[in-house]
């Protein structure tokens, strides 16, 4: 199938390289997470396009899934914020996706991350979310969510284990939510 909107657009390459280096990489012992890029699209599309994806609205049809991946691109440069393409150091696999986003109506930013089945089990999905909940504890803020579908307990656990707690007193979009709170470290105390 032909897919146009992916196709490289050689005279904009500058400028498209110009704004992934604006967007901070970071690092752990196993992973890197990068700027997303167009090319991470057909390894990623399964988390919204399958049954990976009924805990966040999935499977979705072709233009929701990526209308919803290319807007956590975009918040970089809209807010300052996003979600970055985690790879395996080792052999650059991409394994899925994390950042802080917040869409249209969400009350508040959200610690978010979405993997591929391959990814799974292998404790991927916690380094990264930790890594990217750090920076932006970093980048000064104090405080935000990871609001998780009733049901999904592998986000349950991942979130409990970064050390989160069920806040159910926070606004949310979905009533049936779980709403976890991630507080910096300095504002525990």
């Amino acid at each position: 199938m032909t897919r146009p909107w992916l196709a490289p657009l050689p005279p904009a390459a500058a400028q498209r390289a110009a704004c992934a280096a604006a967007i901070p990489v970071l690092g752990t012992a196993r992973l890197r997470l990068r700027a997303p890029r167009a090319e991470d699209w057909d390894l990623l599309e399964p988390i919204w396009r399958t049954d990976r994806g009924r805990f966040i609205g999935g499977p979705m049809n072709e233009e929701d899934a990526w209308l919803d991946f290319a807007q956590g691109a975009a918040a970089w440069i809209l807010r300052g914020i996003g979600f970055w393409t985690v790879e395996r150091t080792g052999d650059g696999a991409v394994l899925g996706i994390t950042g802080l986003g917040q869409e249209t109506c969400d009350p508040e930013p959200e610690l978010g991350w979405l993997f591929t089945g391959a990814a799974e089990g292998k404790g991927y999905a916690f380094e990264a979310a930790s890594a990217a909940r750090d920076h932006f504890f970093a980048q000064g803020f104090g405080t935000f969510v990871s609001c998780i579908a009733p049901g999904n307990t592998r986000s349950v656990a991942l979130a409990e284990r970064m050390g989160a707690r069920l806040d159910p007193r926070a606004p949310r979009l979905d009533a049936q939510d779980l709403v976890y709170r991630h507080t910096a470290p300095e504002i525990r105390r």
